[in-house]
């Protein structure tokens, strides 16, 4: 069940250290926007050797790369995928293209070290206009992608408007996510609610995320674990209801 998924920076080793008794699904280590340019390198080298010496039981990893438009991304996948995470998730994906390109660099890593090609798979963050707007294509790209995840923060700076808590401005881009998900058989994860402190505001977000179908909700604090954890876990209804 991957209910939460938390963003730890890779740049942060006593946070990374802790990742696995935070209570989260999956952990989300980032290479990406936590990262200044001048720690790229360093979050890199950080990341590959903790999963090289280190378990997280019970916790899926994931690894934040950054995007093809920038010119980290093919040393991200050159020292990330020999140390075997779960999935990487690309970030701005705007179009199939996108996905095939970075899965064919992913494969030509695989076999260098032995994997199985396809062995890692992939969770595309779409965070723009057009990203939303190609989200069933981007889904169907690769056999890879295990899920989409939707990225409010820069999207609604994409549209030029406001993120509130409410989230009326991002309704059309989660149900169309959602949609573009299911239609392909996979997953849909939300976006973060950002207010560490409003917790109240945190469970009506992701109830919400709920309700419009989504699998499960990232996070961006440890605080906000139990309580996604505790909306996104079936009921005891749910259960009877299904056997």
């Amino acid at each position: 069940m991957r209910r939460t998924m938390l963003f730890l920076p890779g740049n942060s080793p006593n946070m990374i250290l802790n990742g696995g008794i935070l209570g989260a699904d999956s952990i989300i280590f980032d290479l990406e926007d936590a990262v200044s340019p001048d720690e790229k390198d360093s979050a890199r080298i950080l990341v590959s050797n903790v999963l090289q010496k280190m378990d997280f039981p019970g916790c899926e990893i994931i690894v934040r790369i950054n995007g093809l438009d920038t010119p980290y991304w093919e040393e991200d996948v050159e020292a990330i995928v020999p140390v075997r995470p779960a999935l990487l998730m690309p970030t701005k994906v705007n179009g199939a293209d996108y996905i095939q390109t970075l899965s064919a660099k992913m494969a030509l890593e695989e076999k260098k070290c032995g994997l199985e090609v396809g062995s890692i798979g992939l969770i595309p963050l779409l965070e723009t206009t057009l990203g939303i707007e190609n989200a069933f294509q981007i889904a169907k790209a690769d056999k890879r992608t295990k899920a989409l995840y939707l990225g409010a923060e820069d999207l609604t700076a994409d549209l030029r408007c406001k993120r509130t808590k409410k989230g009326t401005e991002i309704f059309y881009s989660r149900s169309r996510l959602v949609c573009a998900a299911r239609a392909a058989g996979i997953e849909a994860y939300d976006t973060p609610f950002t207010d560490v402190d409003d917790l109240e505001g945190l469970q009506e977000d992701a109830l919400l995320a709920k309700s419009l179908g989504f699998t499960g909700k990232a996070v961006i604090s440890p605080r906000h674990v139990e309580c996604v954890n505790r909306v996104f876990s079936p009921s005891a209804a749910d259960i009877e209801y299904a056997k």
